[in-house]
């Protein structure tokens, strides 16, 4: 209230009506009828206390913008530990990826070397049944030959017998042989 006062009494002092050496404080004088409004207007403000009501509303208001700004910085770090967290996960990701490749890697190649060795065991076994049917195959081929030739080597020795044997001593062989197996069968 005394700040008011003092600001009165300048505007008073100061003003330029006092400097033009007129009459002031007649109601004809048009800045003196200014200056009363003004001073009924900031008097009334004062009474109403409006500057403590917009010195109140602005620490409100501060005080508003302040938790907004520590809310917002609330929210920054959030959001940064959010985006540490996944950069951690999508490196832990990107890890397990590696790791998944270079096992797969390392199963396909062991599959490939365990494929190369079945086949190296199945083409051992095929050769060793191709030979044991080649040296079958020899033996059945040998034995048809043999047989063969037992064969015809029964026949001529069939027809020598027959163009050179004549019947007495064909009737003498029977009776041997007859003789000789009723021997062996009494």
């Amino acid at each position: 209230m005394r700040l008011t006062f003092s600001a009165l009494i300048a505007g008073l002092v100061a003003s330029p009506a006092f400097a033009a050496g007129d009459v002031f404080f007649s109601l004809s004088n048009t800045d003196f009828i200014v200056l009363l409004a003004f001073i009924l207007f900031v008097g009334v403000l004062m009474y109403f206390k409006v500057p403590k009501m917009i010195g109140s509303m602005l620490d409100n208001r501060a005080v508003g913008i302040k938790s907004e700004l520590d809310e917002a910085r609330a929210l920054r770090e959030e959001a940064q530990t959010l985006l540490a967290s996944y950069e951690r996960k999508q490196q832990e990701v990107k890890e397990q990826a590696d790791r998944i490749v270079t096992s797969a890697k390392a199963e396909a190649t062991e599959a490939a070397d365990q494929a190369r060795a079945d086949l190296e065991k199945s083409i051992t076994r095929r050769l060793t049944a191709a030979e044991e049917q080649i040296v079958s195959a020899q033996a059945a081929a040998v034995k048809e030959v043999r047989d063969q030739a037992i064969v015809v080597a029964i026949a001529a020795a069939k027809d020598v017998i027959a163009k050179k044997m004549t019947a007495a001593e064909g009737n003498a062989l029977i009776d041997s042989a007859i003789a000789e197996v009723d021997a062996k069968l009494h």
